[in-house]
Formats: C-alpha cells, structure tokens, sequence
C-alpha cells in the first residue's frame, strides 16, 4: 500500500514518471523488510532492466522516422492520399485517415502524426469548412494507427520484455491497423451530412493519381523495408530499424537533397530526448517490477481476476478495461513496463497465444492516447491548433467507439488477430 500511496502522491506532485516509478521501487524496497540493505539491489536492476538488445531498435525506428518526416515525406504521402480519397465527401477527413496509414510506416508514434497533421491537415480542413473540433478529432482518431501498424515502439518495448517475437508483434498489428483506418472512414461517411462535411469538386484523373504515386514512391518503400525484411526473416528488428535510417539518409541526402548537418543534428537532439524518456522509465521500472515479484503481485492480481470469473471472454474484458482505465491517468509506456508483467500471467493462464496476448495490450494502450483527461494525442491537438480538448473530446466519442469495438473484435477473435502472424510462421 505504502507504494502505491508514494507512487500516486509523487504523480500528483508533477514529477516526471519515470522517477515517480523509480522512488516508489525505492520505497518498495525499504519497506520489503531488510530495511536500506536492499537498495543494493537496485543498481543491478536499473542496468538489466536497459541490457536487452533489441531495444537498439527503438532509438533507430525513431531517428529513421524523424528524418523521413523532415525531409518533407509527409507533404507528399498527404498528397497521396488527397487524389486516392480526395474526391468523396469528406475527403479532406478520408485523407487525413489514410495519410495515418501511409505515416505510419514511417514513425510509429501517435503523437508524431497528431503533431504533423495537427500543423498541415487541420488548418487545410478548416480552409475548406470543417470545423476545428471535427478536424481534430480525426486527426487523433487517426494518430493511434501509428504505433499499431508497424514499426512500432510500444511493440519493441511489449515484445523484449516478455521475450515476445517483435516480428510476430508486427505482424499482428498490420490487420487491426488497417481495420480500425477503413472503420473510422466508415464513421465519417456516417456523420458526413450531420457535420455537413465539404465533397471535392473533382476527382483526381488517373494521370494525376500515378504521378503522385511516383513521386511517393521512395516514402511508401521504407515500411517494404522494415516490414518485408523482418517478416521475411532476412534481418532482426534492431537490423532493420538500423537499415531504415541509412535508407533515409540515402533519400536525404542523394534524391530529395533536403537533409543539412543543422538539421541532422536537431533530429538527433529530438530522438535522444524521446529515447531518453522512455529508457528512463524502463529503467527504473526494473525496481518496482522487481518488488512487485518478490510481493507475488501478480500471483494475486490473478487468483483475483479469476475468483471473479475464469470464463477466458470475461478475463479478456477486465484486462482490457483495466488498461483502458489506467491508460486515462497514465503514460502508456509506464502501463505497460508496470501492468504487462501483472497481468500477462494471467493471460497465461487463460491459454492466451503471447502475440495475440500482446496485440491486445498494444490496441488497448494505443486508444488510451485519445481518452481523457491524459490523452497524449488530445493534448498535442489542443496545443498546436489551439482547440478545447474538451471539444475535441465530444466530437472523437462517435470514434472512440468504434475504436473500442475494433478492440475487442481483436481481442475475442483469436484467428484475425493471429491470422497474420501464422501466416508468416511467427504463431502457431
């Protein structure tokens, strides 16, 4: 109790999580009856929980999709979009659904395709009659297609701690991903006469269509890259993060010849911050993770769950709405390093096939970046166009609903959810 109390209080307190993670791991480990004599331990736990190879991944999956991102890609993969869907009503929302899609193979992050369209697609939606509030909300709704279809960081962190395939992980998350771009697509079209959504003018002509492909050709071929090496067993992830980024600098420096050392160096100075946030928390999550076990935490946490119910569907459900719960009030990189070794067990013991256990927790968190009140994405909306998150909290409902539906269709459906993964021999 005396560290969930220290770990709530110290979150209340404004410190950063990471280090909220790491005291509350301390005082777990005074209070674990050895006194200070423990805290020898943590050391040795702060390093291992960071000595796990394909983390490398993350920090080149990040810098490959900054300079890909700076060197202009995403202007050219929105414009890929505008003449594929550009022409139905609401085609400005169906392409900023399907640009998700596109940038998601290039970085990953929700709140990097918030933040990017955030400055290019809402303004240019507002131009052309939406409303701010709607435009932010497809933008979000949207953004969490980044880290479900690959690659994807919260993957590589789910998948090394829990010894996991980070290629089955991928896999895994290629359907849902599209799944949730083509339902959300649906929504619009479903609102489209209620919000009163703009229809273009005109098509794109098939000229205009294959020129525009051309010219996106060399974006549209890094996820090939990543994806058609990994699943093809011909590189490691941490092999093909690496190739990404050379890949990108190649088309940076030699085909759009946009890249500058000053600008090479910001993208550096930015993926070090972000990696350094979440290596941070990783790190000091090995004490509490470390506390938690010797506690029989999670032992406990199961013999709970399945007093309430040992139907496998039930079990399912109080997983997913624990994380969806938690994942309001807390980063989701923190859930997962605190929750995943508490509850995957538990999963286990259900008969739960890893991946499929992995892609569940992924969704789950994933949507948490677009609830209320500590929704990652709503706050770098709100932030960078200057509209109330509570608006665009309302407006995203009709979204998050199918969102969550998408959710548990995944997650109670174990042949789509896998369907990928065996097909490429990664399940069985």
């Amino acid at each position: 109790m005396i560290v969930a109390v220290t770990f709530v209080l110290l979150i209340l307190f404004g410190m950063p999580i990471g280090f909220a993670i790491g005291l509350a791991g301390v005082v777990g480990l005074i209070d674990m009856g050895g006194g200070p004599n423990f805290l020898a331990i943590g050391p040795s736990k702060i390093f291992n929980g960071l000595n796990i190879f394909p983390f490398l991944a993350m920090p080149f999956f990040i810098l490959a999709g900054e300079i890909m991102n700076g060197i202009g890609i995403t202007d050219r993969l929105v414009k890929l979009a505008q003449v594929l869907v550009g022409r139905f009503r609401g085609g400005l929302a169906h392409t900023n659904m399907l640009a998700s899609v596109f940038f998601a193979g290039l970085t990953g992050s929700a709140t990097a395709d918030a933040a990017a369209f955030g400055r290019t697609l809402v303004p240019a939606m507002e131009k052309e009659g939406y409303s701010r509030d709607y435009a932010c909300a497809v933008t979000a709704a949207g953004s969490i297609i980044g880290p479900t279809i690959p690659p994807s960081g919260l993957m590589v962190v789910y998948g090394s701690l829990m010894g996991v395939s980070i290629g089955g992980l991928f896999a895994a998350g290629i359907l849902p991903g599209l799944v949730i771009c083509l339902v959300c697509m649906g929504v619009i079209v479903v609102g489209g006469k209620r919000e009163n959504l703009p229809k273009a003018a005109r098509g794109a002509t098939i000229r205009e269509v294959w020129d525009t492909f051309l010219s996106s050709l060399t974006a549209l071929l890094m996820p090939v890259i990543i994806l058609g090496g990994i699943l093809g067993g011909v590189v490691t992830p941490t092999e093909a993060a690496s190739i990404a980024v050379a890949y990108a600098l190649f088309i940076g420096l030699f085909v759009y010849r946009t890249l500058s050392a000053r600008s090479f160096y910001s993208m550096l100075v930015r993926t070090a911050r972000i990696t350094g946030v979440i290596f941070v928390i990783i790190a000091f999550a090995g004490i509490l993770g470390w506390w938690m076990s010797f506690e029989r935490i999670p032992q406990e946490i199961a013999g709970a769950v399945l007093g309430i119910s040992e139907n496998p569907y039930a079990v399912i459900a109080i997983i997913i709405c624990i994380l969806l719960v938690v994942g309001m009030v807390m980063d989701i990189t923190a859930i997962l390093i605190i929750l995943a070794p508490v509850l995957v067990p538990l999963t286990e013991q259900i008969g739960l096939e890893p991946i499929h256990a992995g892609i569940i927790f992924v969704l789950a968190l994933n949507i948490s970046l677009m609830t209320p009140p500590v929704g990652a994405c709503l706050f770098v909306l709100s932030s960078v166009t200057g509209e109330k998150l509570e608006r665009i909290a309302v407006k995203l409902t009709p979204f998050l609903i199918a969102e969550i539906t998408i959710l548990f269709l995944f997650a109670f459906w174990e042949d789509a959810a896998l369907f990928l993964p065996r097909a490429f021999g990664f399940a069985q």
